[in-house]
């Protein structure tokens, strides 16, 4: 800390301030009436002289008190801002009210001789404004003088130092400016601003010029030689802020982003505040808003279970629903390293928690019917599953017995043991399936639709037992006795449904972890075709729309969530490489490797006879379901678990003939129209609210 004679600096700065004031405001009415007679001492009354004479050391007093009660002699004025000068304009008021009616009393109490009543009108005038203008001046001197020093530095940076366009020239953007600018200890400059607002255009903010809108951010960039890109935009949708950054990775520049609008209403604005550019924002899509009041009041004090909970979507689950204070909370998954690392996070997030962490397999019918009896679960989120499209290809029957086979036994335990809701975590691949994947997770949505139909009927007791072995329940018998527990089979309530969503950016499998490793290995990015298109959303997105789902399930509803326009995944993959620092087809090569066995150029989210239905909220849907022949589908279940776990190289054809939508032989979808039409929105934005048939 420095010193000033051996006190703390700014006591050696108040203390001069001080001296310096009561200079100022005993020469300043001094002045004031040498002035009011033309400059010449001698041509002053000597009444007039007198009186300001005997009142200065008074008004000295007062004048420094009410100063120090302003607090003026403790601000930081290097810093000095509206705050310092309406408080500055507030004690020179108030020093000029106590200056004239102070010296008007004291001639009227004491200088009556003189036969004057008060001083002359000018000198009360001019008095206050040069006390006003010195006391001012001095203390925003240092704050002007640091403002003149940097302009002298832009676009001159010294060292590691970089120039700098803030992209806003609204509040926030002002506050970045005022910022970065007024920071001597960075070589960082603000050189330029980019508003689209043409009221803005060619004026200055801090003294930086606003040199146009975003068709002008390539040729500021080269003229002012722009190293950094500062966005300050936090009230701009998610869609222009996308094409504002399509922009911007044209440029060489870094990239950083104001995330959102609390930061400016916090009054939080700052270089630190700003994050690197996330591929979610080149999505141009906003954020899928949901009101999670009624999801707490729904899970509040319910005995929740998790399949697959140590996975991207059923973890994810489980945070939320710890959040939500459940009664318990079972995480069920048959990998133990993912388990156990949800388990861990929990435990340590949320201590009072009755968490329960299980190791099996949805597989296994005698270890689900375990687990409901013991536990009781009021809510399943059914997240287990076999996911990739290349691996099921080669694996056929695993995908049967996992998905399908896994969701019955998984669904038919919940229904006997009194579970209330079951959510079946599905995908867009299940629309019009050209992979076994995606022909699987339909047949968990049609078992998800039968069980729903026969509980509604009152005829849940048809529903059959799908097992490879015999399991003991209820007073030791094998299987259930479906004419002794009739009024049981009546009785049930479960509700059943199923949530379909895209592609989940950052989960296990999913495309962009894949790209960012080829990436750090310095490449090539492989993609399989260059005109393939998909769907992406957030994780915590789709698992809000689950635990929607299972809020408001009335039963046998598909909730399909609109998610903006479509990305080509060429350009997404573009766009990482970009955001890396790297420039695409010259640093990282993209090498394009072909459609495998099984993939689409586009994904569905409905089916065209399946119609939607709206909610409450504009992005969220309900696809009604496709009618079929129940109990004719039930009964093949029964032959397809069979030939599934003496895994028939028929499966294929089995599944073709429970799942008419399924064509092994794939699609022609350069050559139809959904995909001309999905190719053009993929261009254009999408309008809002509008649910295009794709992933």
């Amino acid at each position: 800390m420095r010193k000033f004679f051996g006190k703390e600096h700014w006591i050696g700065v108040a203390l001069f301030l001080a001296l310096y004031d009561i200079v100022v405001v005993s020469m300043s009415y001094f002045v004031a009436l040498w002035l009011r007679f033309d400059c010449r001492f001698t041509e002053i009354p000597k009444e007039y002289l007198s009186a300001w004479k005997h009142f200065t050391p008074v008004y000295i007093v007062l004048a420094i008190m009410c100063f120090y009660l302003l607090r003026l002699y403790k601000s930081i004025w290097r810093f000095a801002s509206y705050s310092e000068l309406l408080r500055t304009i507030i004690a020179s008021m108030i020093t000029t009210a106590i200056h004239t009616v102070g010296i008007t009393l004291m001639i009227r109490l004491y200088f009556d001789t003189y036969k004057v009543k008060r001083m002359p009108i000018s000198y009360y005038v001019i008095g206050a404004v040069i006390q006003f203008c010195l006391i001012l001046g001095v203390r925003f001197a240092y704050r002007f003088f640091l403002l003149i020093k940097t302009e002298t530095r832009i676009g001159k940076p010294k060292g590691v130092s970089y120039n700098i366009m803030v992209i806003g020239a609204g509040q926030a953007g002002q506050m970045l400016v005022r910022e970065i600018n007024g920071a001597k200890e960075v070589g960082d400059r603000v050189v330029c601003i980019i508003d689209d607002n043409k009221n803005k255009q060619g004026r200055y903010i801090d003294g930086v010029p606003v040199v146009g809108g975003r068709e002008n951010i390539l040729e500021a960039v080269e003229h002012y030689q722009v190293q950094k890109i500062f966005l300050a935009i936090p009230s701009v949708s998610m869609a222009e802020r996308r094409d504002i950054l399509t922009i911007c990775q044209e440029t060489d520049c870094e990239l950083k982003n104001l995330p959102g609008m609390f930061q400016l209403v916090n009054g939080d604005v700052s270089v630190s505040s700003l994050k690197n550019v996330s591929i979610e924002d080149l999505l141009g899509r906003d954020p899928i808003r949901v009101d999670m009041g009624e999801v707490f009041a729904f899970l509040h004090g319910k005995t929740v279970l998790v399949t697959g909970g140590g996975g991207s979507i059923g973890s994810e689950l489980c945070r939320q629903v710890a959040e939500h204070h459940p009664k318990r909370l079972i995480i069920f998954d048959i990998y133990e390293n993912n388990a156990y690392s949800i388990q861990l996070e929990l435990r340590e997030k949320h201590p009072e928690l009755d968490l329960v962490t299980l190791i099996g397999s949805v597989r296994d019918s005698r270890k689900m019917f375990q687990v409901f009896e013991q536990y009781k679960p009021d809510v399943v989120y059914h997240a287990a599953a076999h996911k990739h499209v290349p691996l099921m290809e080669d694996s056929p029957c695993e995908a049967i017995k996992n998905n399908a086979i896994g969701t019955y036994k998984t669904a038919y335990a919940a229904m006997v043991h009194g579970c209330k809701r079951f959510v079946l975590i599905s995908t867009d691949k299940a629309v019009n399936p050209t992979n076994i994947m995606g022909a699987s997770k339909r047949l968990c949505e049609m078992i998800i639709q039968s069980f729903d139909a026969k509980i509604k009927e009152g005829k849940a007791a048809e529903i059959p037992q799908l097992f490879t072995h015999y399991t003991k329940t209820r007073g030791g018998k094998e299987k259930l006795n479906l004419e002794a527990n009739a009024d049981f089979f009546r009785n049930i309530k479960t509700e059943f449904v199923a949530v379909r969503f895209g592609n989940v950016l950052g989960s296990n499998g999913s495309v962009i972890p894949i790209f960012k490793k080829q990436i750090e290995k310095g490449g090539p990015v492989t993609v399989t075709h260059p005109d393939i298109i998909r769907y992406f959303m957030t994780i915590p997105e789709a698992v809000s729309l689950v635990l929607l789902a299972g809020t408001n399930a009335g039963g046998g509803e598909i909730f399909v969530l609109d998610m903006g326009s479509p990305v080509k995944i060429d350009t997404l993959a573009r766009n990482l490489i970009r955001l890396s620092g790297l420039k695409p087809d010259e640093d990282i090569k993209i090498v394009y490797t072909g459609l495998r066995q099984g993939e689409k150029l586009y994904e569905e989210k409905l089916m065209a006879e399946e119609g939607i239905r709206k909610t409450e909220n504009e992005k969220i849907h309900i696809g009604c379901p496709i009618k079929f022949d129940i109990d004719s589908f039930l009964d093949d279940l029964d032959d397809l678990m069979d030939a599934a776990y003496a895994n028939s190289r028929d499966i294929k054809r089995l599944v073709a003939g429970m799942v008419n939508t399924y064509h092994q032989e794939g699609v022609d979808a350069i050559k139809s129209e959904t995909y001309r039409l999905l190719m053009e929105e993929a261009g254009d934005a999408a309008e809002s609210g509008t649910v295009v048939s794709v992933d």
